[in-house]
């Protein structure tokens, strides 16, 4: 059987992934702090007998669009949008230290501050931040969280863990959603980070792009299918001769 099949089927694989990851930064183009993910893959050319006109086609590297998306004003004291390419602190399904961009945090049942999926948001220290019942919370531009309970002075309960991922230890997208760094060492706290209050980071997904990107992605697949469609209608007819010399 023609080797084309097997070329062809890399690059219709290599499609249909890009199709799907394009396919899941378009439908959340509108999630807070989401970052687009990108792919990339290389040509490697086939070793053995025979000219060297086909390639494989494998995955490179993949990563994400580090690119910060637009603010957008809420006026809601539990809103919080990172400057620069600082990331909030949460604690994953896993217990590990996970980060994130999406700041719009609320107070659970038991007290915990907690983002919109439930789970924990981390102190500089490392730990969950709890706040006194019936008390109101304000988040300050250096992390700082202060929780006043009604004829009494407001008290600084504790501070946001804002981290700043390094070219020493890059982050990466893990299976749920949440960064987490290379090493799976937890950030240091920074300083130096701030805070916008009363603002979320919208997503940096362009619609637009991942549309036209879809799109070519599909069409790219219809082609490499035509090749394997092509191999086969070019194997059967080399049946079909070998068969009338026999």
């Amino acid at each position: 059987m023609d080797r084309l099949i097997y070329t062809a089927m890399t690059g219709a694989n290599a499609a249909a992934n890009r199709q799907a990851i394009l396919s899941n930064n378009l439908a959340n183009a509108s999630t807070n702090g989401f970052r687009a993910e990108m792919s990339t893959y290389r040509a490697v050319p086939l070793q053995g007998e025979g000219a060297s006109t086909r390639v494989f086609a494998i995955e490179a590297s993949s990563g994400y669009l580090n690119t910060p998306g637009s603010a957008q004003r809420t006026d809601r004291n539990l809103d919080a949008m990172t400057t620069g390419n600082a990331w909030f602190a949460i604690q994953g399904l896993d217990g590990t230290e996970a980060y994130t961009r999406h700041g719009h945090f609320e107070i659970s049942a038991d007290g915990t501050l907690v983002n919109s999926q439930g789970l924990p948001i981390l102190s500089s220290g490392g730990a969950p931040i709890t706040v006194p019942p019936n008390a109101e919370v304000a988040i300050g531009h250096d992390g700082n969280i202060s929780a006043k309970i009604s004829g009494q002075p407001g008290n600084i309960i504790g501070r946001l863990k804002l981290g700043t991922p390094t070219a020493d230890d890059p982050i990466k997208r893990g299976d749920d959603g949440l960064f987490r760094t290379t090493s799976g060492d937890p950030m240091p706290n920074d300083e130096t980070a701030r805070v916008q209050v009363g603002a979320l980071e919208s997503s940096n997904v362009n619609s637009i792009e991942s549309m036209v990107g879809i799109i070519q992605a599909a069409r790219q697949f219809e082609t490499q299918m035509r090749l394997l469609q092509t191999a086969e209608s070019n194997d059967r007819s080399a049946g079909q001769l070998l068969g009338l010399q026999g």
